[in-house]
């Protein structure tokens, strides 16, 4: 079975974690330290959280830029629910902005509309959680404009895309946004097994992200309420969690990160096999601008409209798998889960999210992926529109 795809781990990457597991520290060491100093060099940040998950980062997040009860979190229906969940957490309402139908991400006009109208009904949101779905970067600078208009805060969600790159400037530069989340699991662009950073340019958001990852601890000896200076003091100053990145973890990212351009430009050579190769059927790809750089984490295709009407998305889905080829969909819309639902979502709302559903699939694409795979990948493809199209036109 071809995977959708996987992690790409070597002998560097073994030694590496080897090298720790014989060292005085597994957890709360300087390995933790190194790799956030190596994140802020790579994507031009000034600082950088290290925790045990995205979801994590962006629940903390979140927390930082005090997201409270009756507070409104708008993000996508089309993406992992963590993004959505991150909300929740924090007791804060949750509304969605559909998706822009070429490049997939938010859609700014969409959201421009539902900001008038929150105005009129005094329910802006205090957050936007904004994906850069695939590894493609959505406008950074279209939304950070709005978000001067209407007073929000931009957390981005760039579990895709560490190594992508908006108007040449790094995503998690953070130049249009308040904090900048990354995802380190092993279909990502590079992986510590599980784990996530939170960055930003921020100082205070920085502070109160170091304090939540660990209990709400301080061991600031210069803010403690006692005047106490021994060792062995420290003060719980908020209510925290335990979303400690290990050291095990860290030294896997820090040997990761050396390869992730070498990763991200082998998933783009893939993404331009995959388009030259089906740019003659009838398929519609992602639309990356020509000023974006895309980590290609996901490489979806979207099969004609007329998949829908057939009802025949089950039988392509499968014929993949019987050919031993592990497609994927990402996603199925956040508001047609069962518990959105239940919180008064319902089909309809989103329309371009849930056509999308309909159409798309997610191709393998990761750095290891052989020439051989690919061109069987293709066949396979070729074979489906032999079977189930014909005279389709580009939609």
């Amino acid at each position: 079975m071809i995977p959708y795809s996987r992690q790409e781990i070597d002998k560097k990457d073994i030694r590496s974690v080897e090298k720790v597991l014989k060292s005085r520290f597994i957890t709360q060491g300087n390995q933790i330290n190194i790799f956030e100093k190596k994140i802020c060099n790579k994507v031009g940040s000034k600082y950088s959280v290290a925790v045990n998950s995205a979801t994590s980062a962006l629940h903390i997040a979140c927390l930082a830029l005090d997201l409270k009860e009756k507070d409104y979190l708008w993000t996508v229906p089309n993406t992992f629910v963590a993004s959505a969940n991150c909300g929740l957490y924090c007791g804060a309402l949750i509304d969605f902005v559909d998706i822009d139908k070429d490049t997939l991400n938010i859609s700014i006009e969409n959201l421009k509309k539902k900001l008038i109208e929150a105005k009129k009904k005094k329910k802006i949101p205090k957050i936007i959680v904004a994906v850069d779905f695939g590894g493609n970067p959505y406008d950074h600078k279209k939304l950070f404009d709005l978000s001067l208009k209407y007073n929000f805060k931009i957390i981005t969600d760039a579990s895709h895309s560490l190594g992508s790159s908006f108007k040449n400037y790094k995503i998690g530069r953070c130049k249009w946004s308040d904090i900048t989340v990354f995802s380190f699991h092993p279909v990502k662009p590079i992986t510590t097994a599980e784990g996530g950073m939170a960055v930003t340019n921020d100082k205070l958001l920085f502070e109160k992200l170091k304090i939540l990852r660990n209990h709400g601890i301080s061991r600031n000896i210069n803010k403690y309420q006692k005047k106490i200076r021994q060792k062995w003091y420290y003060e719980q100053i908020d209510l925290g969690y335990n979303y400690r990145m290990n050291e095990l973890q860290a030294a896997l990212g820090i040997s990761q990160l050396n390869k992730l351009d070498s990763f991200n430009l082998k998933r783009n050579k893939i993404a331009k096999f995959y388009k030259n190769k089906l740019k003659n059927l009838p398929i519609k790809f992602q639309e990356v601008d020509k000023n974006s750089f895309s980590s290609y984490h996901l490489f979806v295709v979207l099969f004609p409209k007329s998949i829908i009407k057939k009802k025949i998305y089950n039988k392509i889905f499968n014929f993949f798998l019987k050919n031993k080829i592990d497609i994927n969909l990402h996603y199925l819309p956040l508001h047609l889960h069962p518990f959105f639902r239940s919180k008064g979502f319902k089909e309809g709302s989103y329309l371009v999210s849930e056509e999308y559903s309909k159409r798309a699939i997610s191709l393998p694409i990761y750095p290891s992926l052989t020439f051989q795979n690919q061109n069987k990948i293709v066949n396979i493809i070729n074979k489906v529109f032999k079977k189930y199209f014909k005279n389709e036109i580009i939609e």
